[in-house]
This record gives C-alpha cells, structure tokens and sequence, in this order.
C-alpha cells in the first residue's frame, strides 16, 4: 500500500459510499485515508485534509473513468 497514491478528496464519508461499491465491483484494490479519525471528529475534516482516496497507479485511468461517470449529471436517451 506504499505505493498508492490519491485521485481525489472527500469532505465527508458520505461522499464515499457509492464509490466504494463500485470500485469493489470492479475488484480495484483502494483504501480511504483518514476516515476512522473523521469519523469520530468530522471537525477536523480540513485539518486532515479530508478523506483520500488512494488507488494503486496501475488503476488511475480506470478510477478516473468511475470518478468521471460519478460526477456528470444522468444523461437522458
């Protein structure tokens, strides 16, 4: 877990909830940074700064895809 690095921040674990399940669908190994500490103190969110997301560099391009998809509004057809 040395190598792995962070492909985005979160203020709030809420924020993390339909991310983790994707990311386990998907079988990429990930893990949260900081969210046993705000959980407990959720003040110190900017201190800490914030929830990271850290993913192994092999699978940046494929977080960056369900990050992507996460944040654009639902497309109607």
């Amino acid at each position: 877990m040395e190598s792995f690095k962070t492909i985005a921040i979160f203020n709030f674990e809420y924020e993390t909830v339909v991310l983790k399940h994707l990311l386990e669908q998907e079988e990429i190994p990930y893990f949260f940074e900081n969210v046993m500490t705000l959980s407990v103190v959720p003040f110190y969110t900017t201190a800490l700064g914030g929830i990271k997301l850290k993913v192994h560099p092999n699978d940046f391009e494929q977080v960056q895809r369900i990050l992507d998809n996460l944040n654009n509004p639902l497309k109607i057809v």
